[in-house]
């Protein structure tokens, strides 16, 4: 009876020795989406600046990207401009910006 209840109790111990160091491993993995954010505000009427922010304690290289439409509710002047930018973001506090202008569509309503 007793040589079972060390068998089980050992048991449980090399389950626990074995199980939770890969619990708290997962728990202490990060995300980029942990230490960067994405921001866009308006910058007059035809353009948008997107801000970049990077707080992770390593450096942070990406890209994004955006489209400008011209007249998008029309079928005959609807035109598509497509651009993108490709950014290095330093360690603790790296931020960039980037700012989109519609001027490209001249008197045509627009979204970016």
């Amino acid at each position: 009876m007793r040589a079972t209840r060390m068998a089980r109790w050992a048991t449980c111990a090399l389950a626990m020795s074995v199980l939770l160091p890969a619990v708290v491993a997962d728990a202490s993995k990060k995300s980029l989406a942990d230490c960067t954010s994405f921001d866009q505000a308006d910058k007059g009427e035809d353009a948008v600046q997107f801000t970049v922010k990077n707080t992770c304690s390593i450096p942070v290289d990406c890209t994004f990207s955006w489209r400008v439409v011209c007249a998008p509710q029309s079928k005959k002047r609807r035109t598509v401009h497509a651009g993108d930018a490709k950014v290095s973001l330093a360690a603790d506090n790296g931020t960039t910006t980037k700012d989109v202008s519609a001027a490209v569509c001249g008197d045509d309503s627009f979204s970016i």
